[in-house]
């Protein structure tokens, strides 16, 4: 009896303290880690004050049931010499638990639907349709993203930053907690601008992959062959960290999404620079380059865009992504190895790129790939010899 009475008092104390830790620390938990983010656009503010609700929702059955279960193995322990009653059916107690979730669903079903309807047709308070101010499509490929604005008529790639790839790469030497932002960086983040109607139009190249920014409140799959559709507003500047939430291969995470929102007037200065480079990069596509340049710009392309698979090293990871140092395609004719970069190879995990980058960073790419390591070609490739094969 002692012993019965020991254990019950131990278990009320510890029910009591880890009760106490809650009620004193919850509120502080809520604000860091354990709770949702509250976000910086209208949709993840509503499904932040919707997850509250059912939180809080929970949180009251959770105390009614665990309050209940608790008061009756005390109340009603059998060292108090409490006998249990016998029955077997209780039609009310059946109706009751019946009915109540049903009622508790339905009104969790309003707000839910209600704000389901607004992501996929978006309203203003009066009910009226909102007008895009601008779109932007966004590509998904194994594994980076692609950015196009189609009302600015500028494109480009959003890739793993070569220190977080350097890092992530077996027998680097380097710790990645000393890499800011490690695996949530990239080269070409997408920039935006403040309080604006985007209308984003989402699809992929290859396999399906997901984009998704968690302060954004909301996240799309990129399907090939399919383009989805969601938009966003995002209400304050800042740097946004996301990544693809889908398993796409064997780098998925290595895949972040980083979106730059800045204020409306630092937004046309940047799509105005955007068009200046883009306007030097068509003019490198008609240039005849030196080897010194392509071999330069090469190096910059290969480990920005290639090192992921073939690493930095020119090693690769057989057999799924074959070692160019001293490989058959990179050592012989120079068309074949442009015909492989420029549209992939079937069968294999070789993307085709001709529609990625730019005849100018092929060449380079395949021109440092020749001359790099212990590979023996030495030769060049030019943006012609490129743009004839893409033509061919």
């Amino acid at each position: 009896m002692n012993k019965e009475k020991s254990y019950s008092s131990s278990g009320l104390k510890i029910f009591l303290w880890v009760a106490l830790v809650l009620l004193v620390n919850g509120s502080a938990l809520a604000k860091s880690s354990l709770n949702m983010t509250q976000g910086v656009t209208e949709f993840s503010k509503i499904a932040y004050d919707l997850h509250m609700i059912v939180l809080w929702i929970c949180v009251v059955i959770g105390v009614l049931v665990f309050g209940a279960m608790i008061y009756s193995m005390f109340a009603h322990r059998k060292s108090k010499g409490v006998t249990a009653a016998q029955f077997s059916h209780s039609t009310t107690a059946e109706i009751i638990w019946t009915v109540i979730p049903i009622v508790i669903l339905i009104i969790i079903a309003f707000p839910a639907t209600k704000a389901l309807i607004k992501m996929e047709a978006p309203t203003d308070a009066e009910g009226k349709n909102i007008v895009m101010d601008m779109t932007i499509k966004v590509t998904g490929f194994q594994w980076k993203w692609k950015y196009d604005y189609l009302d600015e008529g500028i494109s480009f790639l959003s890739t793993l930053k070569s220190d977080s790839n350097i890092a992530r790469q077996i027998g680097s030497g380097i710790n990645p907690a000393t890499v800011e932002n490690y695996l949530l960086d990239v080269d070409h983040p997408l920039v935006i601008p403040v309080d604006t109607n985007i209308r984003i139009l989402l699809t992929a190249n290859d396999v399906i992959h997901s984009w998704w920014v968690p302060e954004f409140g909301w996240k799309r799959d990129a399907v090939p062959g399919f383009v989805n559709e969601a938009w966003t507003n995002v209400k304050k500047i800042g740097t946004y960290r996301g990544q693809c939430a889908e398993l796409c291969g064997k780098d998925h995470g290595f895949m972040p999404v980083v979106v730059n929102v800045v204020s409306k007037e630092d937004y046309a200065n940047w799509v105005e620079s955007q068009k200046g480079e883009q306007k030097v990069a068509a003019v490198k596509n008609n240039a005849q380059w030196s080897k010194v340049d392509l071999i330069s710009k090469g190096k910059e392309v290969f480990n920005s865009q290639c090192a992921t698979c073939h690493q930095a090293t020119g090693k690769g990871m057989p057999p799924t992504f074959p070692a160019l140092d001293g490989s058959a395609v990179v050592n012989g004719p120079i068309d074949e190895q442009i015909k492989t970069v420029v549209f992939g190879r079937k069968g294999t995990a070789m993307a085709a790129f001709g529609g990625i980058l730019s005849e100018s960073d092929i060449a380079a790419a395949i021109t440092y790939t020749r001359n790099a390591w212990g590979n023996t070609a030495k030769d060049v490739a030019q943006p012609k010899d490129v743009k004839k094969i893409k033509n061919s």
